[in-house]
């Protein structure tokens, strides 16, 4: 395992950049409908499909000082997703997300990893505002973003689908900080 680009470390968990090495996981993660069911996106069609979000990772990571990251099981040592903070370049929002493969679903593996990211950007980053969103029949998401401490903000439609949208925040009073879109 490549240590030197460990970034988080959580009582079970390593987070790590990612690295052209991570392709063939970022294939095989996007090859389960089940683990792609709520999140819009599909099944790469390729590796070289899954290169180029790596690298597009790696790119996030070198402009912003954050980008999703590889999720490690220390006891194992076995990649078992990603999570991490994505700014967006069109609201200038940050939102935390995640992904597992299914067999370490329900371990709070998810919560675990989005608190250690929440922290660093708050704490290192010093970031004032933290979002996310989940299509709403994505209950486990959902239950995820409670967990967190995160608030129910409104609903939106992201990619045509009717989605919920949660957020943290170091301030007091988060109005007029929302910049997404939202559907009346």
């Amino acid at each position: 395992m490549t240590t030197n680009n460990i970034i988080l470390e959580t009582p079970r968990l390593l987070l790590r950049k990612v690295i052209i090495a991570d392709a063939p996981f970022f294939y095989e993660l996007n090859s389960n409908p089940l683990v792609v069911k709520y999140t819009g996106d599909k099944a790469f069609k390729d590796l070289e499909a899954a290169e180029n979000i790596v690298r597009f990772l790696q790119k996030q990571y070198e402009q912003n000082r954050y980008a999703r990251l590889i999720v490690i099981e220390k006891s194992t040592q076995t990649t078992i997703g990603w999570c991490g903070l994505k700014y967006h370049t069109d609201t200038q929002e940050t939102d935390i997300g995640y992904r597992f493969m299914q067999q370490h679903w329900g371990k709070g593996y998810a919560t675990e990893s989005a608190q250690a990211c929440i922290n660093y950007g708050f704490e290192t980053l010093k970031l004032t505002r933290i979002i996310a969103d989940a299509m709403k029949e994505n209950i486990a998401s959902i239950n995820v973003f409670q967990k967190l401490g995160m608030t129910y903000f409104g609903e939106t439609l992201i990619d045509s689908i009717e989605s919920v949208i949660y957020e943290i925040s170091t301030l007091t009073n988060n109005a007029g900080y929302f910049k997404w879109k939202k559907n009346d």
